[in-house]
């Protein structure tokens, strides 16, 4: 199968606490809870779904790879695509969310802002 016939349909994120994610998820983005058990909650990105696991959980789905702690620093970077990224930056920040970086010009030519989960996810808002 060819890579551009791929479909990326869900992302599995660990957390440290399940519910400070849920409720950042829910109320960062506005989204209400897709699926949720004991020990996962799942959102829906359009066509992708982000799923939040409880790292205690983690081990059954990457062993014998480990779960980094969030200490260990950022490895990834999530982006969504927005129309004006400082408008967008004012609706996460009216919401709790606190900007680690931006708006800001960058560069390669894009308006950029940053903020990261409880779990020390990185998100972009980019246009």
């Amino acid at each position: 199968m060819a890579p551009s016939a791929l479909a990326l349909t869900a992302i599995t994120l660990f957390v440290d606490d399940l519910s400070a994610a849920k409720e950042f998820y829910a109320r960062a983005f506005d989204l209400p809870v897709h699926y949720e058990d004991a020990v996962s909650a799942v959102f829906r990105f359009a066509n992708t779904l982000i799923n939040l696991l409880q790292e205690s959980e983690a081990p059954g789905l990457i062993a014998p790879a480990t779960v980094a702690p969030a200490s260990a620093g950022a490895r990834m970077q999530f982006t969504i695509a927005v129309d004006d990224v400082d408008a967008a930056a004012e609706v996460f920040v009216s919401r709790g969310v606190e900007l680690l970086n931006g708006p800001m010009d960058r560069p390669w030519g894009i308006r950029t802002a940053a903020f990261a989960d409880p779990a020390g996810h990185i998100w972009e808002i980019a246009r």
